[in-house]
């Protein structure tokens, strides 16, 4: 079975929005619950994952998280529907 690489946006308690890629979304979610996942998501709790694509490649999967990282909140609303 080939490795899947994901990447996916985290909503947080003060209605932010946090982007990242992984190869397990919920152990990696359940990382950031516990303050283990990033330095960002240690002050800003994460609620809910709001989004997750799936990617064939570390590198495709990365490519996303960088585009979707520099957009802006309005872009990142309309990318998830909302």
């Amino acid at each position: 079975m080939d490795k899947k690489y994901y990447v996916y946006i985290l909503e947080t308690e003060d209605n932010k929005l946090y982007c990242g890629y992984t190869d397990d979304v919920e152990k990696r979610f359940q990382s950031h619950i516990n303050g283990t996942g990033a330095k960002y998501t240690r002050a800003h709790k994460p609620v809910k994952i709001v989004f997750k694509q799936e990617f064939e490649t570390k590198s495709d999967a990365m490519k996303e998280e960088y585009r979707i990282k520099h957009l802006s909140r309005s872009e990142k609303l309309k990318l998830l529907n909302l």
